[in-house]
């Protein structure tokens, strides 16, 4: 895995080739455009990666990941055999990273802790699930699957959070950005489902505005659902619910109070910014282990690829 230590401050880039980012390497592959294509000409033979003026990609998913023993690589498998979509084979990938840091908080056994500290609430036990996958269940989530139905979803089709924590006094629902942002509409503005209807027209219970301008005019569509869908199973399980737009702090601050203005919240039903340098402080108080340190260089060296000008860009404000 290539980090700020191991690539080019500045690549050089024509109208027809691309050098490989990572220091010393001198080859020169084929200038992507438009989309991003994973082609022999594009590969550099010596590092294996897959380069475009902006980012690069790995050969393998495993490249990118920073646990993969043997139940990691089973519960990868498990997990990504049927998501939609993933583009964790490269360097800028929202997946890789939600992989690399959840899967180290579940596997130190630090999330209750972590989760304690966020919810000012005593947390003890913990179902990590990830796009939507229980490892408990070994399908989809079923309390989801029971919720995508009730609003009028296909579940093949339905809304999937990056991240749900399930504990025995709150349900998480984390939607992890790492360079996209929370704007998003629906992809066919006449068909609304049941949204507005479902759950016993619980959307007039838990917003302050209409589905037209939280999810077209504000563009809020996708808080939207988890929000409605995570309230739903929530109280469906007799449990709190919190919903947290995980983003990098420099990129949208004002999301907490954009999207709070448009919901209901009370002292059981919350939503918040987080930040992953968040997470990353948070983990730095821990105890000291060999898999914190990996993670703390993790941090320190993540990239999201290259500028306009072809100039290296860090990740996290550290």
């Amino acid at each position: 895995m290539y980090g700020l230590k191991d690539l080019k401050p500045k690549i050089k880039i024509t109208d027809s080739t691309v050098e490989c980012p990572v220091k010393g390497c001198k080859e020169l592959v084929m200038r992507q455009k438009n989309s991003f294509k994973r082609d022999i000409e594009y590969k550099c033979s010596k590092h294996k990666i897959f380069i475009s003026p902006s980012t690069f990609g790995y050969l393998s998913d495993y490249d990118n990941l920073l646990w993969m023993d043997s139940e990691d690589k089973q519960l990868y498998n498990e997990t990504f055999k049927n998501k939609r979509e993933s583009r964790i084979l490269y360097d800028n990938s929202e997946d890789a990273i939600t992989w690399n840091v959840m899967r180290f908080l579940k596997k130190q056994n630090i999330l209750p802790a972590f989760l304690s500290k966020l919810s000012n609430k005593k947390i003890k036990h913990t179902e990590l699930i990830l796009w939507s996958y229980s490892s408990v269940e070994h399908s989809d989530w079923s309390m989801l699957n029971k919720a995508r139905i009730e609003f009028g979803e296909t579940i093949d089709r339905g809304t999937e959070p990056d991240i749900i924590i399930l504990t025995d006094q709150v349900l998480y629902f984390i939607e992890a950005k790492f360079t996209s942002s929370n704007e998003t509409i629906p992809s066919f503005l006449s068909i609304r489902k049941n949204y507005e209807i479902g759950g016993n027209n619980l959307f007039k219970e838990i917003f302050k505005s209409s589905y037209t301008d939280v999810t077209i005019k504000e563009k809020r569509y996708e808080l939207m659902r988890f929000w409605l869908l995570g309230t739903w199973i929530s109280n469906q399980l007799g449990l709190d619910f919190e919903l947290l737009s995980l983003v990098r702090k420099s990129t949208e601050s004002n999301i907490g109070t954009d999207f709070k203005k448009h919901i209901i919240e009370t002292a059981n039903r919350k939503f918040s910014r987080m930040t992953w340098e968040d997470i990353f402080l948070y983990i730095q108080g821990t105890a000291d282990t060999s898999e914190k340190k990996v993670m703390i260089d993790y941090f320190n060296n993540k990239t999201i690829g290259y500028s306009s000008k072809y100039q290296i860009i860090k990740a996290f404000d550290l």
